[in-house]
This record gives structure tokens, sequence and C-alpha cells, in this order.
């Protein structure tokens, strides 16, 4: 009996939750009645991380401004989330990193200063590069303690619109025709799940590295799934689905994050909060067709780096004589 008031009071805390939000409240048990999903609104970019595996690079500079090539992560993980007509962007930062919030909104002064040294071109990709916050709505809030990705992604959840919302990890690069979140959004407005994960295939040897989805069903790129596990061991993955660093989540992920208890190390995992929902809104993942780089380790930046450079034949040159090199055939051939 404790247990069904229990459970009642969760099933009418998050309805309350939703009504508040504006959003459908879905029926798990038929989901051939359910209306589309509303646009997706609000990106939010957990950007607080101190970037330890970057030391001494990222002692003072932010690993989100790292570049590949001559492109800061951050900007990339912005460019997507404009391309999905994201129409507000929210920042969860720390203290220490104010130079993102420089990056990321319009300076007036530097454009004026690049142009007067006749610089205009520059000034013009400054100025493109920059949230025009005409257009976009740009937020900054601050996580002054690191606790754990669900944390950071309920710093947000006062600044977020109705509807679901989007969360985007910059360190994980994914390069394509098309940006994986605008794939994304584009799915998840036809979906029947209230989460979305972006999902690709690993080798059986890597699953422990990533949270892991319970595979039902798939229709076109649309996985839809049970459960998720979180660094299972290879023989006992449920698939080699793993999720990446894009999300479009329910608002009722909010409901979830301020009952989630917190975790080892005492911090509050965002894949927690989305396995709470997983009954009642539901849990798809979406296979993208970019290319995805693990840019929080030094391999994934190089890789990324590198796949830039040979998009570019302005690069072509040094990467042919690099690779000609006595140096650069030893390495290939090892």
């Amino acid at each position: 009996m404790a247990c069904d008031v229990a459970n009642m009071a969760l099933f009418v805390a998050t309805k309350a939750h939703m009504l508040r939000c504006n959003i459908g409240f879905r029926n798990p048990t038929n989901r051939n009645t359910l209306m589309s999903n509303a646009a997706v609104r609000t990106a939010i970019f957990p950007v607080a991380g101190l970037g330890t595996r970057f030391l001494p690079a990222t002692k003072a500079t932010p690993k989100e401004l790292l570049p590949v090539i001559d492109t800061p992560l951050i900007q990339y993980a912005i460019d997507e989330a404009r391309a999905a007509g994201i129409e507000r962007m929210v920042f969860v930062s720390h203290p220490s990193k104010s130079s993102i919030e420089r990056h990321v909104r319009y300076d007036a002064d530097l454009s004026r200063t690049l142009r007067d040294k006749g610089k205009g071109k520059v000034a013009r990709q400054m100025e493109k590069d920059a949230l025009d916050e005409e257009s976009h709505e740009v937020i900054f809030v601050m996580q002054d303690e690191p606790l754990g990705l669900g944390h950071a992604v309920n710093c947000a959840a006062k600044h977020a619109l109705p509807g679901a919302v989007a969360v985007i990890l910059p360190d994980d690069l994914i390069l394509g025709r098309m940006g994986c979140l605008a794939e994304m959004v584009d799915a998840y407005a036809t979906c029947d799940a209230g989460h979305m994960v972006a999902t690709m295939e690993v080798s059986r040897e890597a699953v422990s590295s990533y949270g892991v989805l319970t595979p039902e069903r798939t229709e076109g790129k649309v996985i839809f799934s049970s459960g998720m596990v979180e660094k299972p061991a290879p023989e006992e993955a449920p698939s080699r689905q793993a999720v990446v660093g894009r999300y479009v989540l329910d608002a009722s992920i909010f409901a979830d994050l301020d009952r989630l208890e917190p975790g080892a190390g005492g911090e509050y995992q965002l894949t927690d909060a989305i396995a709470a929902g997983i009954d009642r809104v539901g849990l798809a993942g979406f296979a993208f067709s970019g290319r995805r780089f693990d840019c929080g380790s030094k391999q994934g930046m190089l890789s990324a780096t590198l796949y830039v450079a040979q998009q570019d034949p302005a690069y072509a040159e040094v990467l042919s004589e690099f690779c000609s090199t006595e140096y650069g055939m030893a390495t290939a051939a090892a």
C-alpha cells in the first residue's frame, strides 16, 4: 500500500509539472494515440567542467575553447544548435570560465578594432560566430560545484522554455552534412518517445565506456528502448548502441532530477533521471548520420583536427609532407 501511494504521488507530481510546462502527458500503454512532440526551443550547454585531462592547457583556457584548427569546440556546438532552430541557449558554466561568455557574445570593441586595422574579413567572421541576441536568447548560469551532469542540467531548469529541451555536450564533436541535433529534432517531432538520445554502434569491447540502450524495436534511425545500462561489462551489455552527448528530453526530466538521489561521489547523473521517466514518457535512441569525435580526450581531439584538415585543401601540403617523412611513414606503418 505504501508503495502504491508513493507511485500515485509520483504520477500526480509529474503530471502537475508537465501541465505547468504546457506539454502533453503520455500514456505508455497506448502510444498510437500520442500527439506529435512540440518544437524544441531550448538548448542546455553544460560547460562547467574543469577539463583536467587537458591540463596544463586548460589551466587558463576552458576546454570548450580549445580549437579544432581555428574553431573552438563551443562554436561547433552553438552552430549545431542554431541549425536545429533553437531559440534559447542556456550555458551552465563556472565562475572561473568567464572567457566562454566573452566568446559567445558579440564584442563590438574587438570588431571595431579589427576593422580599423583593415581586418574586415576577420571582423565579419567574428560577428557571424557570435550569438545575435535579437535572434537568440543567451543565458549564463553558474554551477559552483562539480556535482554531475544531472545537476548541471537542472541548474538550467528555470530558464527552459515550455516543451522538451536539448542538451549538447560540446566535447562530443559530431560532424556531418546535417547537424546531429537538427536530425534529432526532426525525428523527435513525430516520435512517440519523450526522451531521445544520440546513439552510435560501438565494439563489444568498448561498451563499458558508455551508457548502452536496451533496444526493443527500430524504425528507421529511431531505436525504441526499454532501458539504459550505464557502463556495463561487455558480456552483460544489452546491445552495442552507445549513448553520446546529444539529448532531447521531455520537460518532465526536471521533475525527475529534483527527486534524484546523489550517486557515487555525490554526483547526480542525468542517465538516472532519464531512466526514472522511461515508463512514463518512453525512450528512443537516434542513429545520427555524422561522425563523432570524443574531444574530451587528447586522442579524439587530434583525430578531429586531422579529419577537419583533410577536408580543407589548404592543409593538403602539410599533411602530405608529414606523411611522406620518415617519421610519418614509420608512424603509419606502426
